[in-house]
């Protein structure tokens, strides 16, 4: 993520940076190979591993540093207003099925952590979806019922420790929150040190699927398994058109430190604003890290500078003496039917797999999906594989109006954002980018703070829809799909896996 005026960087990557590793240079041929280094990767390959299994994992960028390395790391089941819907739509056993897997999730990165010696500041707290609204009490209660009968430790409070009134809240005890960089370094750390393979700074470009699968990258090397992982958030390789049921979102993070005294103690998500999720980490003696969360909006679309604001302003009222010294961006995918996609690529796969789709909740997600893949790779059982198959097709009537409401929002960008009047290109100022017309043609044109311009076609290379610029990151984001890219048109995010064109002007 550029660093500029309003973006300073993840305080996750700040304080854990961790070491290089190298990029694959020479063919490799393993059992498993793991596409993506984020914490569904890395857990994924870690249990491979400890199966038995040769792994190699495969990282375009550097080890947790994408959608992992900015998040807000919380370990919790309660995933804001999940089980009534559960309940409704899969049906009690459902839920419960999804409560023990989120659980068991939690349980196991503790047990990882204490395992490997792991200091990543693991901390077990309550975590609390609240309301304002005293119009949505209903709602909670409803809510704090059925995560009760599919297993959790909840209950309805109306006091937190918020510093202001809540309506109500659903609160379950025995939840975690860490430090998710220094866990999934030592998990890195710990997988090559048992024989597996890890490397950065490789892009995958091709899958061969067969028996073995190959994949090709973009510094000419190929690895050939018996298995693949498809572990890169937004599939990169998408054979059963997963990106149709997949609504991209992007969330702002402003973080600062307050007077100990003043801990809310405990992990805390609304539905309401745009989303606010407030949670503490350590700092010092003195002091605890403030995190917040929310402003959520599809990629591409409005002003993430005010947005910013918007949030900052929030935190400093709710908590008047936070020192803000952090911002940063994350981005997840929400599944049109609630459940993440997790299992065979496609209906005809046989040795690949995917893990996508996790809502906003990609820790406790990520790690499920690790103990998952791992087996049905092994041949093993897991009670909730049907759950999150991504080939479920019992949930088609029931994901249609999401599903053809997030595909509606698509072709209104791909045909709405052509027909946009383009700003001309002399109204362009220092650090701006914007979709302009030069001779006839479309171009996407950054004016650097020199004053020099950087033009490249406006195309997504996924689909073709066009981006957008968003200034408070420098970067040009895809609205249908949520590729980015940079200023200069290389890709910052997928699913997109080839840059933007490079133009002249």
């Amino acid at each position: 993520m550029t660093e500029n005026r309003h973006v300073k960087g993840s305080y996750w990557l700040e304080t854990a940076p961790g070491g290089p590793r190298p990029p694959l240079t020479e063919d490799l041929d393993v059992d498993v190979a793991v596409i993506g280094a984020g914490i569904a990767g890395l857990s994924t390959a870690w249990e491979l591993t400890r199966a038995g299994r040769r792994v190699a994992v495969l990282e375009a960028g550097q080890v947790a540093a994408g959608v992992t390395g900015h998040t807000t790391a919380k370990l919790t089941a309660l995933h804001t207003l999940i089980y009534d819907k559960l309940r409704r739509t899969r049906g009690p056993e459902g839920a419960r099925l999804y409560a023990r897997s989120q659980s068991e999730a939690i349980e196991r990165a503790a047990g990882i952590a204490d395992e490997l010696g792991v200091d990543c500041d693991w901390e077990q707290r309550s975590a609390y979806t609240y309301v304002t609204d005293a119009s949505r009490v209903d709602e909670l209660r409803a809510e704090a019922a059925a995560a009760r009968e599919a297993g959790l430790p909840a209950s309805f409070v109306t006091e937190t420790g918020l510093p202001f009134p809540v309506a109500g809240a659903v609160r379950v005890t025995g939840q975690a929150q860490f430090h998710p960089r220094k866990y999934l370094l030592a998990l890195a750390e710990d997988l090559v040190a048992s024989g597996a393979a890890v490397h950065e700074h490789t892009a995958v470009l091709g899958l061969e699927e067969g028996e073995p699968c190959r994949l090709t990258t973009d510094t000419r090397a190929t690895v050939t398994a018996r298995d693949v992982v498809v572990a890169t958030h937004y599939p990169i390789f998408d054979r059963a058109l997963l990106f149709t049921r997949l609504s991209p979102r992007r969330e702002l993070v402003v973080a600062g430190t307050i007077d100990r005294e003043r801990d809310p103690d405990g992990m805390y998500i609304t539905p309401e604003e745009g989303t606010r999720s407030v949670r503490t980490a350590p700092w010092d003696a003195d002091r605890r890290l403030l995190i917040v969360t929310g402003e959520h909006f599809t990629p591409g679309t409005g002003d993430t500078r005010s947005r910013f604001d918007h949030l900052g302003a929030w935190a400093s009222r709710h908590f008047p003496d936070v020192d803000l010294t952090h911002a940063w961006a994350t981005q997840d995918n929400d599944p049109t039917d609630t459940v993440p996609l997790v299992g065979p690529l496609h209906p005809g796969a046989r040795h690949t797999y995917v893990a996508t789709g996790f809502g906003g909740w990609g820790l406790s997600g990520g790690i499920m999906a690790g103990t998952l893949l791992t087996a049905q790779i092994t041949g093993e059982k897991c009670a909730w594989s049907d759950l999150y198959d991504p080939r479920r097709l019992r949930s088609a009537v029931r994901e249609a109006p999401s599903f053809l409401k997030t595909q509606a929002k698509v072709a209104g960008h791909f045909v709405g954002d052509r027909l946009r009047p383009s700003p001309p290109l002399e109204s362009l100022p220092p650090g701006e980018g914007a979709v302009v017309r030069v001779n006839g043609d479309r171009l996407a044109v950054y004016r650097d703070d020199e004053g020099a311009l950087h033009a490249v076609s406006p195309r997504c290379t996924h689909l073709g829809c066009l981006v957008s610029f968003n200034g408070a990151e420098d970067a040009w984001e895809c609205p249908c799909h949520g590729s980015r890219f940079d200023t200069n048109g290389k890709v910052i995010q997928g699913p997109a896996t080839k840059p933007l064109e490079r133009r002249d002007i």
